[in-house]
């Protein structure tokens, strides 16, 4: 149960700024409600120290709003919640999972991390105004570096992940593509750069999002016949796509920069499509993030599908 402040004692100091969800430091604590008082509570078993410097106003376990909050006053002054845990108060929904155990917080260079498996712990010398909001609570980078964090916290064999966070913020009204350009390139070359930047590209629904030249190098590598291309086009719905018909075939295909607000299905659902398409009709749907990252999958997909329609190359 969370303490209510409209219940407690006189106080003769104003709640600090750093108080959250009956979350706040020993030291705010001390000179908000005075030695005696605090002793009181934490010997009684009211309250409880659940970290080094931490006290929470009841005994109960910490909800996950109360965890975010404690896990950077744990940490050496200066410590932000950052990354999916500080997108989350920013207002990012989705299935998307933590990258690991505890909360993530970037601490400043040198500082050390704390006991116990509470926190991931990130260090970052850019941990000014440009990076940190100056004004929101609990402290906590700005979403354009969280979500560039996150994507580059995605460890190696969870790049789509990164791609998702992406292109999630940017859907949702979280962050605007400007500002994610702005801090990649003050990132230096974080893990995932190249995908990070690709996906503020299809974010962005530019046509630099359309891999036209990705897709005329599979199509030259499997040796398939020239098609007929058409125009570059944004639909009403936001989506920019690039139409590839062999007319002799009856065979087209279609190039998406931007998936629908179920980011994390895209990619699968587009794939299971295809393969439906492949039992009778003559359409292939791609994601940019396949054409660039799995075009041997997409080559597959063409020369089975020109085939079906009496294309006998080899």
């Amino acid at each position: 149960m969370t303490a209510d402040p409209a219940r407690w004692p006189h106080r003769p100091e104003p709640l600090p700024d750093s108080y959250g969800d009956g979350v706040l430091t020993t030291a705010d604590a001390l000179r908000v409600f005075g030695r005696g008082h605090m002793r009181h509570q934490l010997a009684t078993g009211r309250w409880q120290r659940t970290h080094r410097g931490v006290i929470v106003l009841h005994s109960g376990p910490l909800t996950s709003a109360q965890r975010h909050w404690a896990a950077p006053l744990a940490c050496p002054s200066g410590s932000v919640l950052s990354g999916l845990d500080s997108l989350r108060w920013d207002g990012l929904t989705g299935r998307l999972a933590p990258r690991g155990l505890g909360v993530a917080v970037t601490l400043p260079p040198g500082a050390r991390r704390p006991p116990g498996a509470f926190v991931r712990a990130y260090w970052s010398e850019q941990l000014g105004s440009e990076d940190v909001h100056p004004l929101r609570s609990p402290r906590r980078t700005r979403p354009a570096r969280s979500t560039i964090d996150e994507a580059s916290w995605s460890g190696p064999r969870w790049e789509r992940r990164a791609r998702v966070l992406v292109l999630a913020a940017v859907q949702q009204g979280i962050v605007q593509v400007r500002d994610l350009y702005a801090v990649l390139s003050r990132r230096g070359t974080p893990r995932h750069r190249s995908l990070i930047l690709e996906s503020i590209h299809d974010a962005g629904g530019g046509i630099q999002s359309l891999p036209e030249h990705d897709f005329d190098v599979i199509r030259r590598r499997m040796r398939l016949p020239e098609p007929t291309r058409q125009s570059v086009l944004e639909r009403a719905d936001g989506r920019c796509y690039l139409d590839v018909d062999w007319q002799a075939h009856g065979v087209r295909c279609e190039v998406h920069g931007i998936p629908h607000w179920f980011a994390e299905q895209w990619d699968s659902d587009i794939d299971r499509t295809n393969e439906i398409t492949l039992a009778g009709a003559r359409l292939l749907v791609f994601t940019s993030y396949a054409v660039r990252r799995t075009p041997e999958r997409v080559g597959d997909q063409l020369v089975r599908l020109l085939r079906r329609g009496g294309w006998s190359g080899t």
